[in-house]
């Protein structure tokens, strides 16, 4: 354990943390967890945020005697570029992947973490069949190349059962060809990576894809900002697995699924499992913990309780 303060919260940096769901969950947690606080302290930054805004935070977080760490959303790959140098030490994801998704303290210095790739596998691995891409020749098409879309692409391209091709979109070119290189310096084969700019829906690569393809909404819309990359007269492809990282907000790509749902025998998932094992690990980061499988079914059970 950290040498912090016996009362010392947690800290979260996002777009609208007081909307978040965490909010009811964490207190609930914190019981079952024996942490030494059951609060959150919010840090709010509009999407596209300045360097100045990041570099505040982390300021902030760093320098609060009352807070042991944070959880960061939605702004990785920003207090990355704009605050890296802050950092003591970050982990093998962090520097190789280009974003900051859990800051802790160790002995008053910060250490970045990059928690996406474990958090995806750790929902994946959930859902999906172990052989699931080679008994269906499916792919992975990811729509956003942010810091979960990287995550997904880089998990599942390290997996046995890899996807016959990965397919990542988004609207900025740089963070397509990031996330390749991503891929590239970890050793990973990018023969079978393509990339996107969507300038509007993707429609037209959703029905190109092959039955039983993944197709993930990692692109935040639908949660931080309304909409979705998809139009409703999207085509899925039959037996896909359509996965919506969302877990609130308008969710309008989540419910473009449902209605297809049976007609395209579908299987949809939303972004709660996503979020329940995105904070657990931040958590027990922060506070220098063991979680067990036993522990993550309790912590569930304590969320799907106040949910």
């Amino acid at each position: 354990m950290t040498d912090l303060n016996d009362d010392a919260a947690m800290g979260f940096v996002g777009v609208s943390t007081g909307q978040s769901s965490i909010r009811k969950v964490f207190p609930a947690w914190a019981r079952v967890l024996g942490l030494p606080s059951d609060q959150l302290v919010g840090f709010d930054l509009p999407v596209g945020a300045s360097r100045e805004q990041y570099r505040e935070v982390v300021s902030a977080i760093r320098d609060d005697p009352g807070l042991r760490g944070a959880l960061i959303t939605t702004h990785k790959i920003g207090v990355h570029d704009a605050a890296g140098d802050m950092f003591a030490e970050l982990d093998q994801f962090a520097g190789l992947c280009g974003e900051i998704s859990s800051v802790s303290k160790r002995g008053g210095a910060l250490i970045g973490h990059a928690k996406d790739p474990i958090t995806a596998g750790l929902s994946i691995e959930e859902f999906l069949a172990p052989d699931h891409f080679a008994a269906t020749g499916a792919d992975l098409l990811c729509l956003g190349a942010g810091g979960a879309g990287t995550a997904i692409a880089w998990y599942l391209a390290r997996r046995d059962d890899r996807p016959r091709r990965i397919v990542c979109t988004d609207t900025d070119e740089r963070r397509l060809a990031e996330l390749v290189e991503v891929l590239r310096r970890g050793g990973l084969d990018t023969g079978g990576v393509l990339t996107a700019v969507a300038d509007g829906p993707a429609d037209e690569l959703v029905a190109a894809c092959p039955e039983g393809s993944l197709i993930v909404n990692a692109t935040g819309l639908g949660k931080d900002l309304p909409g979705s990359p998809l139009s409703d007269e999207v085509r899925w492809p039959r037996n896909a697995v359509v996965w919506e990282l969302n877990y609130r907000g308008s969710l309008e790509f989540l419910h473009q699924a449902r209605a297809h749902e049976e007609s395209a025998q579908l299987t949809v998932v939303d972004g709660w499992r996503y979020f329940i094992h995105g904070w657990s690990q931040v958590i027990a980061e922060v506070f220098d913990l063991e979680l067990d499988e036993e522990t993550v079914g309790e912590l569930a059970a304590a969320a799907e309780a106040v949910r």
